[in-house]
This record gives C-alpha cells, sequence and structure tokens, in this order.
C-alpha cells in the first residue's frame, strides 16, 4: 500500500478515540444531572447539537474505514438476523435526527410494531415475515452503510413517502429504496454515481448525493459482487434496486 494511503487511514483509525471521549462526555453531561448539576434549556440544545453531529463525524470515520477495507477485498462474514439488519440501520439514521423515532424503533419486538413506528415518519417497509426472521451470513458493517446512504438519500429528497423492500430469491439477497420525490433526468443516471458529482447551478434539480455517499455505495457493492442500478425519471421518484449474492452463492 502507498505511504500517504497508509498514513491517511492511520489518522482516520486515531480519530475514533477522541470522538468516543467527547461522545461519551456530552451523554454524561446529558444524562448524569445528579452528578454534574442542571442544565438550562439553551445548554441542553447546544450539548444535543453538538452530540448529534459528533455522531455524525463517528459515521463518517466507520465508513471510511469500512470503504478502504473493502477496497483491499477484506470481507467480514457473520451470521445476523435481517430483523437485526434493518432495525439497526433505522436506528443510526434516526440516532442523527429523532431521537423519539429512534427509541420507538428500539423497543420493536416484531415486523407489525416496527411497520407502525416507520409507517409515522414516511418509510414502508415491504418484506416476507419468514425473511425478517431468517439469519444470513452477511458482511453486516458494509451492508449497513449501503442502507444507511440509500435510506438518507431518499428520506432527503422524498416528497412524503420511502418505501424499502427485501427480498431473497434463490442465492441472492435483493433491496430496494424508493422515493417519492422530483426524481433524476436520465442523462444524470450515471453520472450520479461519480465521486463529488455536482450539478450545473442553473439546474432545477437539487444534487441528491452526499459527496463520496453514491460513489461509496457502489464501490462496497461492486466489491461484493453484487450490482447497484437505478430508476428514475423527472417527477417519478428514484428507485435504487441492490443485488447481493449470498455467501453460500456458488
Amino acid at each position: 500500500m502507498h505511504r500517504d494511503k497508509i498514513s491517511l487511514q492511520l489518522f482516520i483509525h486515531d480519530l475514533k478515540v477522541p470522538l468516543a471521549v467527547i461522545e461519551a462526555g456530552i451523554t454524561s453531561l446529558l444524562g448524569k444531572l445528579e452528578k454534574y448539576g442542571p442544565l438550562t434549556e439553551r445548554q441542553e440544545k447546544v450539548l444535543v447539537r453538538t452530540l448529534r453531529n459528533t455522531r455524525v463525524i463517528q459515521g463518517l470515520v466507520n465508513d471510511s474505514l469500512e470503504l478502504e477495507r473493502s477496497k483491499q477485498g477484506v470481507v467480514n462474514l457473520s451470521r445476523i438476523k435481517v430483523s437485526d439488519l434493518i432495525e439497526e440501520a433505522l436506528v443510526e439514521i434516526f440516532d442523527l435526527v429523532d431521537c423519539q423515532a429512534s427509541e420507538k424503533i428500539k423497543v420493536c419486538s416484531n415486523l407489525r410494531q416496527l411497520r407502525r413506528a416507520t409507517e409515522e415518519k414516511g418509510i414502508m417497509i415491504f418484506i416476507d415475515e419468514g425473511l425478517w426472521c431468517e439469519e444470513l451470513s452477511l458482511d453486516e458493517p458494509k451492508i449497513k452503510q449501503i442502507l444507511r446512504n440509500l435510506l438518507n438519500n431518499a428520506l432527503k429528497y422524498r416528497k412524503s413517502c420511502v418505501e424499502l423492500t427485501v427480498e431473497k430469491k434463490h442465492d441472492y439477497l435483493f433491496f430496494s429504496v424508493k422515493d417519492d420525490g422530483e426524481g433524476i433526468p436520465s442523462i444524470y443516471h450515471k453520472r450520479i454515481f461519480e465521486s463529488y458529482f455536482q450539478m450545473n447551478a442553473t439546474d432545477s434539480y437539487t444534487v441528491r448525493g452526499h459527496g463520496l455517499g453514491l460513489a461509496g455505495v457502489m464501490v462496497l457493492i461492486e466489491d461484493m459482487r453484487g450490482r447497484l442500478s437505478l430508476e428514475s425519471d423527472e417527477g417519478k421518484g428514484a428507485k435504487f434496486m441492490v443485488e447481493l449474492p449470498l455467501a453460500n452463492s456458488k
């Protein structure tokens, strides 16, 4: 590996410890009032905002490390329930924007309860009950990163609704994330996955990605021998579809 790449990777890795210390400190100030004393409303708002942004940085650090491991061909398979995978991805999303929704999702004990909690936030989940309870061999960090990126993207550009569909056919896992937003003109369908792609200022369409967001998703999927495709047109929303071979696929 090139020396500069090693230095950058070590730097990113070294960010994890101080960020964890910052998160723990803020969490203690917010949750242990009997130890540290009461907070004013304005102080609490500042700390909550700081905690939220600290967690955003933690997510970016973890995603960067996972992306680099993916480029090096590192695969970390583990047995995980599909239900746990989806619930954890949703909790990580709402931890940053809606703590109440996050807490509701955490206490859901079945698919029916989760659907009710997410529908309040405009997310519809379509999955067979049998698959929901099934345990699969998956690279959990990579798939959660893919789900988070696609769901965050859809939530940002939806008008009112996002649909998450999950299926298993033969030795492949399929999932799609669909929003009802303004859609992406066909001329941008390939370029939308380029790193740092920005549309012209004269375009009436908002840039959908978060810099390396969709480009990173594409890298992770391709490194797992999967495929990412897009269905979208002006005024018709966007649907990102993922196809991933399961570990027992030949």
